[in-house]
């Protein structure tokens, strides 16, 4: 897995201007079926797919906390939503609160698990939001998480085979 999450940035990056170009004359012309496509696409690979032999999302990237996650979460930790904020969460440059750190404060990098999964923010447990609704409003967030999950790489790949435009 090592090799392969180090080769996917480098296959992400050859097949940038391609998905990009391929995703621009989706939105042109979507078809009705893509929702249903894409669920089908990824219920496949996730019949296949174990995250818990990557977790690359959590070493490299942080979730967006809505304002119910982070209740969620410190309720969970058993801490004041204002403690949780200061000690883990930050905004970024799209004024989302993110985590102040990568890999995630909550990763277990022993066996890639989560310590607060049954309570983990909503984009976490939605990653890699491929079987979205309405995905076509989420291509460009796409094509980002296929440097970084190689489900949602091969996902891609496979709806350019099924697809092709």
């Amino acid at each position: 897995m090592e090799k392969r999450l180090s080769e996917l940035p480098k296959l992400a990056k050859e097949a940038l201007k391609e998905n990009k170009k391929y995703f621009a004359k989706l939105k042109k012309r979507t078809p009705k079926r893509l929702d249903l496509l894409m669920q089908e696409l990824h219920d496949d690979e996730f019949a296949k797919t174990d995250c818990l032999t990557c977790g690359n999302c959590c070493k490299t990237t942080s979730p967006i906390f809505t304002e119910r996650d982070i209740e969620r979460i410190a309720k969970h930790l058993k801490m004041k939503v204002r403690n949780f904020m200061e000690q883990y969460l930050e905004r970024d440059s799209d004024d989302f609160y993110v985590l102040k750190s990568a890999p995630c404060t909550f990763f277990d990098e022993q066996d890639n698990t989560c310590f607060i999964y049954d309570v983990r923010p909503k984009a976490c447990s939605e990653y890699p939001h491929t079987n979205r609704r309405k995905f076509i409003q989420i291509t460009d967030l796409t094509i980002k998480n296929t440097a970084i999950c190689p489900a949602a790489y091969r996902i891609v790949e496979k709806l350019k085979e099924r697809l092709p435009l």
